[in-house]
């Protein structure tokens, strides 16, 4: 998959699960292509693609937030994604035998690592 698309992807993951936030600062192009060792350009076309879905807004010389008001369809599709990969990690689960608190401290193991932790309606760290 696409870098780009991959990208487009995790921000739209973290805007439905409520780690980014309505009016959420994004990180600068320039930050941002450095934490991800991209290219600058391949986050601008990003975050230029997010904006004209509506998902993002550019303010001149301030930044980019995530817009006041977000797509719904676009986080209700997301968030339907969302539960329909944990469905498919909850038969995976019983079908190697993994308990579901095993599973839990798992998926509670990737958000520490990832900097958030397991709290609902958390905020990414910055």
């Amino acid at each position: 998959m696409p870098i780009t698309r991959q990208i487009m992807d995790q921000i739209r993951t973290h805007c439905a699960g409520g780690s980014l936030c309505p009016g959420d600062r994004l990180p600068s192009v320039r930050q941002l292509a450095q934490q991800l060792a991209v290219n600058q350009n391949t986050i601008l076309r990003v975050y230029e693609r997010l904006t004209s879905e509506g998902l993002l807004e550019r303010r001149h010389g301030d930044g980019t937030y995530i817009a006041d008001r977000l797509p719904a369809g676009r986080l209700k599709a997301q968030r339907q994604a969302l539960e329909q990969q944990a469905q498919r990690l909850a038969q995976h689960a019983m079908q190697l035998s993994v308990e579901p608190t095993e599973v839990h401290a798992m998926i509670d193991e990737c958000f520490a690592k990832l900097g958030r932790g397991a709290k609902a309606g958390g905020k990414a760290d910055e």
